[in-house]
Protein backbone atom coordinates (compact mmCIF):
# COMPACT_ATOMS: atom_id res chain seq x y z
CA UNK A 1 0.00 0.00 0.00
CA UNK A 2 2.86 2.39 0.81
CA UNK A 3 4.40 1.71 -2.59
CA UNK A 4 1.48 3.46 -4.31
CA UNK A 5 2.30 6.70 -2.53
CA UNK A 6 5.94 6.54 -1.43
CA UNK A 7 8.97 4.95 -3.14
CA UNK A 8 10.77 2.07 -1.42
CA UNK A 9 14.22 2.62 0.08
CA UNK A 10 17.07 0.16 -0.29
CA UNK A 11 18.59 -1.26 2.90
CA UNK A 12 21.90 -2.92 3.66
CA UNK A 13 22.25 -6.38 5.18
CA UNK A 14 22.11 -4.88 8.68
CA UNK A 15 18.99 -2.79 7.98
CA UNK A 16 20.63 0.59 7.39
CA UNK A 17 19.64 2.69 4.35
CA UNK A 18 21.82 2.69 1.26
CA UNK A 19 22.83 6.33 0.85
CA UNK A 20 22.94 8.09 -2.50
CA UNK A 21 25.95 9.89 -3.93
CA UNK A 22 26.90 12.74 -1.60
CA UNK A 23 24.09 11.97 0.87
CA UNK A 24 24.85 12.36 4.59
CA UNK A 25 22.76 11.51 7.64
CA UNK A 26 21.66 14.46 9.76
CA UNK A 27 19.41 13.10 12.53
CA UNK A 28 17.51 10.01 13.68
CA UNK A 29 14.30 9.49 15.64
CA UNK A 30 12.78 6.26 16.93
CA UNK A 31 9.13 5.25 17.43
CA UNK A 32 7.69 7.69 14.89
CA UNK A 33 4.27 7.42 13.20
CA UNK A 34 3.87 8.77 9.67
CA UNK A 35 0.41 9.38 8.19
CA UNK A 36 -1.88 11.96 6.63
CA UNK A 37 -4.84 13.29 8.57
CA UNK A 38 -6.53 14.82 5.52
CA UNK A 39 -6.10 11.85 3.15
CA UNK A 40 -7.54 8.54 4.48
CA UNK A 41 -6.07 6.51 1.59
CA UNK A 42 -2.54 7.50 2.58
CA UNK A 43 -0.78 4.63 4.41
CA UNK A 44 -0.58 4.83 8.19
CA UNK A 45 2.96 3.81 9.14
CA UNK A 46 3.35 3.13 12.85
CA UNK A 47 6.37 3.01 15.17
CA UNK A 48 9.24 3.32 12.75
CA UNK A 49 12.72 4.77 12.64
CA UNK A 50 12.93 8.14 10.89
CA UNK A 51 16.29 9.02 9.33
CA UNK A 52 16.82 12.56 8.07
CA UNK A 53 19.53 13.00 5.43
CA UNK A 54 20.58 15.84 3.20
CA UNK A 55 18.52 14.34 0.36
CA UNK A 56 15.61 12.39 1.87
CA UNK A 57 13.39 11.69 4.85
CA UNK A 58 13.39 7.92 5.36
CA UNK A 59 11.04 5.78 7.44
CA UNK A 60 12.26 2.27 8.34
CA UNK A 61 10.17 -0.30 10.16
CA UNK A 62 11.58 -1.06 13.61
CA UNK A 63 11.51 -4.86 13.62
CA UNK A 64 13.90 -7.80 13.67
CA UNK A 65 12.50 -9.32 10.48
CA UNK A 66 14.83 -10.04 7.60
CA UNK A 67 12.98 -7.70 5.19
CA UNK A 68 11.61 -4.63 7.04
CA UNK A 69 9.52 -2.02 5.25
CA UNK A 70 11.45 1.10 4.22
CA UNK A 71 10.17 4.13 2.31
CA UNK A 72 11.43 7.66 1.75
CA UNK A 73 10.19 11.14 0.90
CA UNK A 74 12.58 13.26 -1.20
CA UNK A 75 13.27 16.63 0.36
CA UNK A 76 12.93 18.12 -3.12
CA UNK A 77 9.22 17.21 -3.10
CA UNK A 78 8.55 19.12 0.16
CA UNK A 79 6.92 22.48 -0.44
CA UNK A 80 6.35 23.73 3.10
CA UNK A 81 7.29 22.81 6.68
CA UNK A 82 4.93 23.97 9.42
CA UNK A 83 6.21 25.06 12.80
CA UNK A 84 5.13 23.29 15.97
CA UNK A 85 2.17 24.87 17.70
CA UNK A 86 2.60 25.25 21.44
CA UNK A 87 -0.55 24.84 23.51
CA UNK A 88 -1.76 23.37 26.77
CA UNK A 89 -3.16 20.37 24.90
CA UNK A 90 0.22 19.65 23.27
CA UNK A 91 1.85 19.39 26.71
CA UNK A 92 -0.10 16.18 27.45
CA UNK A 93 0.12 14.60 23.98
CA UNK A 94 2.93 13.17 21.90
CA UNK A 95 4.76 15.90 20.01
CA UNK A 96 3.98 16.17 16.31
CA UNK A 97 4.73 18.36 13.33
CA UNK A 98 3.47 18.55 9.76
CA UNK A 99 4.85 19.30 6.32
CA UNK A 100 3.43 19.48 2.82
CA UNK A 101 4.85 17.45 -0.06
CA UNK A 102 4.09 16.78 -3.69
CA UNK A 103 4.03 12.97 -3.97
CA UNK A 104 3.95 10.58 -6.86
CA UNK A 105 5.97 10.59 -10.04
CA UNK A 106 6.17 14.23 -11.15
CA UNK A 107 3.58 15.14 -8.52
CA UNK A 108 0.81 12.88 -9.90
CA UNK A 109 -0.56 12.27 -6.40
CA UNK A 110 -0.85 15.97 -5.73
CA UNK A 111 -0.14 17.88 -2.54
CA UNK A 112 -0.38 15.82 0.63
CA UNK A 113 -0.23 17.06 4.20
CA UNK A 114 1.93 14.58 6.14
CA UNK A 115 2.03 14.36 9.94
CA UNK A 116 4.84 12.87 12.05
CA UNK A 117 4.08 11.86 15.65
CA UNK A 118 7.01 11.21 17.97
CA UNK A 119 6.13 8.41 20.39
CA UNK A 120 9.59 8.06 21.90
CA UNK A 121 11.72 10.41 23.93
CA UNK A 122 13.17 12.93 21.50
CA UNK A 123 13.77 16.65 21.15
CA UNK A 124 11.32 17.70 18.44
CA UNK A 125 12.67 21.25 18.30
CA UNK A 126 16.19 20.03 17.55
CA UNK A 127 14.97 17.63 14.86
CA UNK A 128 12.75 20.27 13.28
CA UNK A 129 15.65 22.71 13.18
CA UNK A 130 17.83 20.16 11.35
CA UNK A 131 14.88 19.38 9.06
CA UNK A 132 14.58 23.06 8.12
CA UNK A 133 18.34 23.36 7.61
CA UNK A 134 18.57 20.29 5.34
CA UNK A 135 15.58 21.46 3.28
CA UNK A 136 16.93 24.98 2.84
CA UNK A 137 20.44 23.89 1.83
CA UNK A 138 19.02 21.89 -1.12
CA UNK A 139 21.94 19.50 -1.11
CA UNK A 140 20.25 17.20 -3.62
CA UNK A 141 20.65 19.67 -6.50
CA UNK A 142 24.38 19.68 -7.10
CA UNK A 143 25.77 17.48 -4.31
CA UNK A 144 26.28 18.28 -0.68
CA UNK A 145 28.51 21.28 -0.05
CA UNK A 146 30.45 20.65 3.14
CA UNK A 147 32.09 23.27 5.25
CA UNK A 148 32.05 27.00 4.73
CA UNK A 149 33.53 28.96 1.87
CA UNK A 150 36.94 30.33 2.62
CA UNK A 151 36.92 34.10 2.56
CA UNK A 152 39.50 35.62 0.26
CA UNK A 153 39.60 39.00 1.88
CA UNK A 154 40.16 37.85 5.46
CA UNK A 155 38.44 39.16 8.55
CA UNK A 156 38.09 42.61 9.96
CA UNK A 157 41.50 44.17 10.16
CA UNK A 158 42.91 44.65 13.61
CA UNK A 159 45.31 47.20 14.96
CA UNK A 160 48.02 46.59 12.42
CA UNK A 161 50.74 48.97 11.35
CA UNK A 162 49.58 48.92 7.69
CA UNK A 163 46.04 50.21 8.24
CA UNK A 164 44.92 53.67 7.33
CA UNK A 165 44.98 56.26 10.01
CA UNK A 166 47.29 54.28 12.30
CA UNK A 167 50.00 56.48 13.78
CA UNK A 168 53.58 55.37 13.77
CA UNK A 169 53.98 56.23 17.45
CA UNK A 170 51.73 54.33 19.90
CA UNK A 171 50.56 55.88 23.11
CA UNK A 172 52.05 54.29 26.20
CA UNK A 173 49.86 51.81 28.07
CA UNK A 174 49.21 53.37 31.49
CA UNK A 175 46.50 53.08 34.10
CA UNK A 176 43.42 50.89 34.17
CA UNK A 177 42.29 52.06 30.72
CA UNK A 178 45.61 50.98 29.20
CA UNK A 179 45.39 47.54 30.80
CA UNK A 180 41.82 47.08 29.53
CA UNK A 181 42.84 48.20 26.05
CA UNK A 182 45.73 45.76 26.03
CA UNK A 183 43.43 42.91 27.15
CA UNK A 184 40.96 43.80 24.41
CA UNK A 185 43.67 43.78 21.74
CA UNK A 186 44.87 40.38 22.97
CA UNK A 187 41.34 38.93 22.81
CA UNK A 188 40.79 40.35 19.31
CA UNK A 189 44.04 38.80 18.07
CA UNK A 190 43.13 35.46 19.66
CA UNK A 191 39.67 35.54 18.11
CA UNK A 192 41.12 36.33 14.71
CA UNK A 193 43.59 33.45 14.96
CA UNK A 194 40.87 31.01 16.00
CA UNK A 195 38.57 32.04 13.16
CA UNK A 196 41.37 31.64 10.62
CA UNK A 197 42.25 28.23 12.07
CA UNK A 198 38.65 27.03 11.91
CA UNK A 199 38.35 28.27 8.34
CA UNK A 200 41.37 26.16 7.41
CA UNK A 201 39.90 23.17 9.29
CA UNK A 202 36.54 23.49 7.53
CA UNK A 203 38.27 23.69 4.17
CA UNK A 204 40.31 20.58 5.04
CA UNK A 205 37.19 18.67 6.10
CA UNK A 206 35.43 19.70 2.90
CA UNK A 207 38.29 18.49 0.74
CA UNK A 208 38.61 15.26 2.74
CA UNK A 209 34.94 14.33 2.21
CA UNK A 210 35.19 15.24 -1.46
CA UNK A 211 38.18 12.91 -1.77
CA UNK A 212 36.19 10.10 -0.12
CA UNK A 213 33.39 10.57 -2.65
CA UNK A 214 35.92 10.60 -5.50
CA UNK A 215 37.52 7.42 -4.17
CA UNK A 216 34.15 5.67 -4.13
CA UNK A 217 33.53 6.65 -7.76
CA UNK A 218 36.96 5.35 -8.80
CA UNK A 219 36.42 2.09 -6.91
CA UNK A 220 33.03 1.57 -8.59
CA UNK A 221 34.64 2.08 -12.00
CA UNK A 222 37.42 -0.37 -11.14
CA UNK A 223 34.90 -2.98 -10.00
CA UNK A 224 32.85 -2.60 -13.18
CA UNK A 225 35.98 -2.68 -15.32
CA UNK A 226 37.37 -5.78 -13.60
CA UNK A 227 34.20 -7.78 -14.31
CA UNK A 228 33.90 -6.76 -17.95
CA UNK A 229 37.61 -7.04 -18.85
CA UNK A 230 38.68 -9.94 -16.65
CA UNK A 231 39.52 -12.16 -19.61
CA UNK A 232 41.79 -9.68 -21.37
CA UNK A 233 44.10 -8.79 -18.46
CA UNK A 234 47.12 -10.55 -17.03
CA UNK A 235 47.83 -11.43 -13.42
CA UNK A 236 49.96 -8.33 -12.83
CA UNK A 237 47.21 -5.95 -13.95
CA UNK A 238 44.60 -7.81 -11.89
CA UNK A 239 46.83 -7.60 -8.81
CA UNK A 240 47.33 -3.87 -9.35
CA UNK A 241 43.56 -3.31 -9.62
CA UNK A 242 42.88 -5.32 -6.47
CA UNK A 243 45.51 -3.34 -4.57
CA UNK A 244 44.00 -0.07 -5.81
CA UNK A 245 40.52 -1.23 -4.73
CA UNK A 246 41.78 -2.01 -1.22
CA UNK A 247 43.41 1.42 -0.95
CA UNK A 248 40.27 3.19 -2.11
CA UNK A 249 38.09 1.08 0.16
CA UNK A 250 40.09 2.11 3.23
CA UNK A 251 39.79 5.84 2.51
CA UNK A 252 36.74 6.30 4.69
CA UNK A 253 33.00 6.24 5.36
CA UNK A 254 31.12 9.18 3.86
CA UNK A 255 28.40 9.36 6.53
CA UNK A 256 29.61 7.82 9.82
CA UNK A 257 27.11 7.40 12.64
CA UNK A 258 27.73 10.00 15.36
CA UNK A 259 26.19 10.74 18.76
CA UNK A 260 25.07 14.12 17.46
CA UNK A 261 23.06 12.69 14.55
CA UNK A 262 21.84 9.42 16.13
CA UNK A 263 21.24 10.58 19.70
CA UNK A 264 19.85 7.78 21.85
CA UNK A 265 20.07 5.38 18.88
CA UNK A 266 23.83 5.85 18.62
CA UNK A 267 24.97 2.37 19.63
CA UNK A 268 22.17 0.67 17.74
CA UNK A 269 22.97 2.43 14.47
CA UNK A 270 26.71 2.13 15.09
CA UNK A 271 26.22 -1.63 15.47
CA UNK A 272 24.43 -1.86 12.12
CA UNK A 273 27.02 0.28 10.34
CA UNK A 274 29.84 -1.79 11.81
CA UNK A 275 28.16 -4.99 10.57
CA UNK A 276 28.06 -3.56 7.05
CA UNK A 277 31.66 -2.37 7.25
CA UNK A 278 33.05 -5.67 8.59
CA UNK A 279 31.75 -7.67 5.62
CA UNK A 280 34.70 -7.01 3.27
CA UNK A 281 37.49 -7.28 5.92
CA UNK A 282 36.01 -10.61 7.02
CA UNK A 283 36.07 -11.91 3.45
CA UNK A 284 39.74 -10.99 3.16
CA UNK A 285 40.59 -12.54 6.56
CA UNK A 286 38.87 -15.85 5.86
CA UNK A 287 35.71 -15.26 7.91
CA UNK A 288 37.29 -14.25 11.24
CA UNK A 289 39.15 -11.13 12.38
CA UNK A 290 40.55 -9.93 15.67
CA UNK A 291 38.55 -7.29 17.54
CA UNK A 292 41.64 -5.05 17.77
CA UNK A 293 42.17 -5.19 14.01
CA UNK A 294 38.57 -4.27 13.21
CA UNK A 295 38.78 -1.42 15.73
CA UNK A 296 41.77 0.07 13.91
CA UNK A 297 40.22 -0.42 10.45
CA UNK A 298 36.85 1.04 11.49
CA UNK A 299 38.36 4.10 13.16
CA UNK A 300 40.60 4.67 10.15
CA UNK A 301 37.56 4.62 7.88
CA UNK A 302 35.61 7.02 10.15
CA UNK A 303 38.29 9.70 9.85
CA UNK A 304 37.85 12.35 12.55
CA UNK A 305 34.72 10.72 14.06
CA UNK A 306 36.64 8.23 16.21
CA UNK A 307 34.95 5.82 18.61
CA UNK A 308 36.18 4.36 21.89
CA UNK A 309 36.90 0.65 22.48
CA UNK A 310 33.92 0.55 24.83
CA UNK A 311 31.61 1.84 22.07
CA UNK A 312 32.94 -0.80 19.69
CA UNK A 313 32.42 -3.62 22.21
CA UNK A 314 28.93 -2.40 23.01
CA UNK A 315 28.06 -2.19 19.32
CA UNK A 316 29.30 -5.74 18.74
CA UNK A 317 27.29 -7.08 21.68
CA UNK A 318 24.09 -5.71 20.09
CA UNK A 319 24.45 -8.02 17.08
CA UNK A 320 22.58 -10.73 18.98
CA UNK A 321 19.40 -8.63 18.76
CA UNK A 322 19.69 -7.91 15.03
CA UNK A 323 19.55 -10.10 11.97
CA UNK A 324 23.09 -9.38 10.74
CA UNK A 325 25.54 -11.79 9.04
CA UNK A 326 28.29 -11.30 11.66
CA UNK A 327 28.71 -12.21 15.31
CA UNK A 328 31.00 -11.59 18.29
CA UNK A 329 32.88 -14.64 19.57
CA UNK A 330 34.96 -15.06 22.71
CA UNK A 331 37.47 -17.92 23.04
CA UNK A 332 38.19 -19.71 26.30
CA UNK A 333 41.44 -17.75 26.66
CA UNK A 334 39.51 -14.46 26.58
CA UNK A 335 40.48 -13.42 23.03
CA UNK A 336 37.52 -11.75 21.30
CA UNK A 337 37.00 -11.91 17.55
CA UNK A 338 34.41 -10.99 14.95
CA UNK A 339 33.41 -13.81 12.67
CA UNK A 340 30.93 -14.36 9.89
CA UNK A 341 27.96 -16.57 10.69
CA UNK A 342 28.78 -18.63 7.63
CA UNK A 343 32.26 -19.37 9.00
CA UNK A 344 32.76 -23.03 9.95
CA UNK A 345 35.35 -24.26 12.44
CA UNK A 346 35.25 -27.72 10.82
CA UNK A 347 36.86 -26.33 7.67
CA UNK A 348 39.68 -24.86 9.75
CA UNK A 349 40.07 -28.13 11.68
CA UNK A 350 40.33 -30.04 8.39
CA UNK A 351 43.15 -27.77 7.22
CA UNK A 352 44.91 -28.08 10.59
CA UNK A 353 44.66 -31.88 10.49
CA UNK A 354 46.20 -31.94 7.02
CA UNK A 355 49.06 -29.82 8.39
CA UNK A 356 49.85 -32.05 11.40
CA UNK A 357 49.77 -35.28 9.36
CA UNK A 358 52.72 -34.32 7.13
CA UNK A 359 56.00 -36.23 7.76
CA UNK A 360 57.76 -33.19 9.25
CA UNK A 361 54.81 -32.38 11.54
CA UNK A 362 54.54 -35.98 12.72
CA UNK A 363 58.18 -35.82 13.81
CA UNK A 364 58.46 -32.27 15.23
CA UNK A 365 54.88 -30.98 15.47
CA UNK A 366 53.71 -27.48 14.53
CA UNK A 367 53.66 -24.15 16.32
CA UNK A 368 51.21 -21.28 16.21
CA UNK A 369 53.54 -19.46 13.80
CA UNK A 370 53.50 -22.44 11.42
CA UNK A 371 49.71 -22.55 11.51
CA UNK A 372 49.52 -18.77 11.00
CA UNK A 373 51.63 -18.96 7.85
CA UNK A 374 49.60 -21.86 6.47
CA UNK A 375 46.17 -20.40 7.33
CA UNK A 376 47.10 -16.81 6.43
CA UNK A 377 46.04 -15.34 9.79
CA UNK A 378 47.69 -13.73 12.81
CA UNK A 379 49.68 -16.03 15.20
CA UNK A 380 47.34 -15.18 18.10
CA UNK A 381 44.35 -16.30 16.04
CA UNK A 382 46.19 -19.42 14.89
CA UNK A 383 46.94 -20.36 18.49
CA UNK A 384 43.24 -20.07 19.37
CA UNK A 385 42.36 -22.38 16.49
CA UNK A 386 44.96 -24.91 17.63
CA UNK A 387 43.67 -24.83 21.21
CA UNK A 388 40.11 -25.25 19.93
CA UNK A 389 41.23 -28.26 17.86
CA UNK A 390 42.89 -29.67 20.97
CA UNK A 391 39.63 -29.24 22.87
CA UNK A 392 37.90 -31.29 20.17
CA UNK A 393 40.42 -34.07 20.63
CA UNK A 394 42.07 -33.61 17.23
CA UNK A 395 45.45 -32.45 18.59
CA UNK A 396 47.65 -32.92 21.61
CA UNK A 397 50.35 -30.51 22.71
CA UNK A 398 53.82 -30.58 24.14
CA UNK A 399 54.75 -27.74 26.49
CA UNK A 400 58.43 -26.86 26.62
CA UNK A 401 60.56 -23.77 27.35
CA UNK A 402 60.35 -23.04 23.63
CA UNK A 403 56.55 -22.84 23.79
CA UNK A 404 53.67 -24.99 22.60
CA UNK A 405 54.07 -27.62 19.87
CA UNK A 406 50.99 -29.43 18.63
CA UNK A 407 50.86 -32.99 17.32
CA UNK A 408 48.13 -35.06 15.80
CA UNK A 409 46.15 -37.09 18.34
CA UNK A 410 46.66 -40.73 17.32
CA UNK A 411 44.57 -42.04 20.22
CA UNK A 412 41.24 -40.46 19.34
CA UNK A 413 40.05 -43.72 17.71
CA UNK A 414 40.64 -45.78 20.87
CA UNK A 415 37.58 -47.64 22.15
CA UNK A 416 36.58 -46.66 25.65
CA UNK A 417 36.13 -50.34 26.62
CA UNK A 418 39.78 -51.14 25.80
CA UNK A 419 41.32 -48.08 27.41
CA UNK A 420 42.42 -50.02 30.52
CA UNK A 421 44.39 -52.54 28.45
CA UNK A 422 46.15 -49.67 26.73
CA UNK A 423 47.02 -48.05 30.05
CA UNK A 424 48.41 -51.33 31.39
CA UNK A 425 50.52 -51.77 28.28
CA UNK A 426 51.89 -48.24 28.56
CA UNK A 427 52.76 -48.75 32.23
CA UNK A 428 54.72 -51.92 31.42
CA UNK A 429 56.57 -50.10 28.65
CA UNK A 430 57.50 -47.28 31.03
CA UNK A 431 58.62 -49.76 33.66
CA UNK A 432 60.84 -51.57 31.18
CA UNK A 433 62.38 -48.31 30.08
CA UNK A 434 63.15 -47.29 33.66
CA UNK A 435 64.63 -50.65 34.77
CA UNK A 436 66.10 -51.64 31.43
CA UNK A 437 64.32 -55.00 31.55
CA UNK A 438 62.89 -56.92 28.63
CA UNK A 439 59.22 -56.55 27.81
CA UNK A 440 56.93 -59.43 28.71
CA UNK A 441 53.57 -58.47 27.28
CA UNK A 442 50.78 -60.76 26.25
CA UNK A 443 50.06 -60.95 22.50
CA UNK A 444 46.77 -59.13 22.96
CA UNK A 445 48.44 -56.37 24.97
CA UNK A 446 51.17 -55.99 22.32
CA UNK A 447 48.55 -55.45 19.67
CA UNK A 448 46.82 -52.87 21.83
CA UNK A 449 50.14 -51.14 22.55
Amino acid sequence: MAGNWLPAAQLTGSGRPVLQQGEVECSLLSSVDLFSEENPSFPHLKSGLVILTTHRLLWVQESTTSSPTAIFIPLSSITHIFSVKKSIKSMFASPRFRFQASLGEKGTKGMVMITLILRGKADIDSFLEKFWEAWRKRGWEDGVKYGSEASGSGLVSGHGSGGDGVLGVRMPVVGVAGILRKEQEMWENTDKSLQEAFQDLNALMSKAKEMVMLAEKMRAKLLSGSTSQATGTNDEEIGTKEEMQELLLSVGIVSPVTKESAGALYHQQLSRQLADFAKIPLERAGGMINLIDIYCLFNRARGTELISPDDLLRACSLWEKFDVPVMLRKFDSGVMVIQSKSHSDNEVFTRIRSMVTTPDALRAGITASDAAMSLGIAPAMAKEHLLAAEGKGLLCRDVSPEGFRFFVNLLQEVDADDIFLLIAAELKIMESIIHGSKLSLLPGEIEEA
